[in-house]
């Protein structure tokens, strides 16, 4: 069986085994509805600190995003990790009283501001993405790994914030899974499911930054586009370091060149687009996680060739995320 295989077929299987070396671990949804700036995110995690395993817990997250009426609503718990379950061999996930499997997700949270609940289930969807070489995620290096488990998926159910409820009919959105001994020093995330004229385009990509003792690292941009019944997959370490992305609050650029693309991409919201959220790093410390699932997200592609560029734009249905240790940008940390 190849590594890509044995990928695909691990998917969403745990990594988690309880050493002693810190550990987090996420499972999370999302989606958005097809023409609204409205989106959820619901995200299960284990968090295990270096070297005090016996305090490994589990944590429940969840955020529905409003542009049209506001505020976002947030809402976090934490449980001890016996009332919890995550499975290592099969998709079977459980924080308390809510659970996540293959095509399932049902649970509630109580945060200090508002109530969250949610039922809903997804069909579809397209093979996995890996935003990593394929034999990275069996490395040490990097520290944190990340994938989609199920692109384009379509959901439908129900949410309720403060027991008023919002219809989920056939909204786009993925399944993912990430983990790591520690979190990335600092990171922009970005991910599309369907832009508004090329409804199967799917955009997943991010820009890391790594630091080794007081160094930065040069930052890393790899990219997945599937667009036009084509993968283009940036994700060697190469390519990775030659395209350049820049983001600051609450904003990112990133240019690629291969020999095959060339793509530029934009990807922005305003401040009370995003939510303040705060990730634990299982080397110590807490991170600050800018989160908006209803940005803005433009792409030019052109294909070695071509006489023109196509356009892909997202008026509100990009997900973005920053995640800093820095707090200049002035958003208030909610959940």
């Amino acid at each position: 069986m190849s590594e890509r295989d044995e990928l695909v077929r691990t998917v969403n299987h745990t990594r988690y085994r309880g050493d002693a070396t810190g550990h987090y671990e996420s499972f999370f949804v999302r989606a958005n509805h097809p023409t609204r700036a409205l989106a959820f995110w619901i995200r299960y995690t284990i968090f295990s600190p270096r070297g005090e395993p016996d305090k490994a817990e589990g944590e429940l997250w969840a955020v529905v995003f409003s542009g049209e009426r506001g505020p976002n609503a947030a809402a976090t718990a934490q449980y001890a990790l016996q009332d919890c379950h995550f499975n290592r061999s099969s998709f079977s996930v459980r924080v308390g009283g809510s659970t996540l499997d293959s095509g399932h997700a049902r649970g509630e949270l109580k945060g200090n501001r508002q109530a969250i609940a949610w039922d809903f289930a997804w069909k579809g969807g397209d093979t996995p993405i890996f935003l990593l070489p394929e034999k990275f995620y069996a490395k040490r290096f990097p520290a944190a790994k990340s994938l989609v488990s199920v692109p384009m998926a379509r959901f439908s159910g129900t949410l309720w914030v403060d027991g008023e409820a919002i219809e989920i009919s056939d909204w786009i959105g993925s399944q993912n899974h990430n983990w790591g001994s520690r979190h990335t020093d600092r990171y922009a995330w970005g991910q599309v499911a369907g832009f508004d004229a090329f409804p199967d385009s799917f955009l997943e990509m991010a820009t890391a930054k790594l630091r080794v003792g007081p160094l930065w690292m040069p930052a890393l941009t790899p990219i997945v586009l599937r667009h036009r019944g084509r993968e283009h997959a940036l994700t060697s370490l190469a390519q990775a370091f030659w395209t350049k992305g820049a983001f600051e609050p609450f904003s990112w650029t990133v240019k690629a060149q291969t020999r095959e693309i060339e793509l530029n991409c934009e990807i922005s919201a305003p401040r009370e687009a995003f939510v303040g959220l705060a990730y634990r790093n299982p080397a110590g410390g807490t991170k600050q996680c800018l989160n908006t699932k209803i940005a803005t997200c433009t792409l030019r592609l052109r294909e070695k060739g071509a006489a023109s560029f196509d356009v892909l734009s997202s008026k509100c249905r990009a997900a973005f995320e920053i995640l800093t240790d820095d707090p200049a940008h002035g958003l208030a940390i909610s959940a």
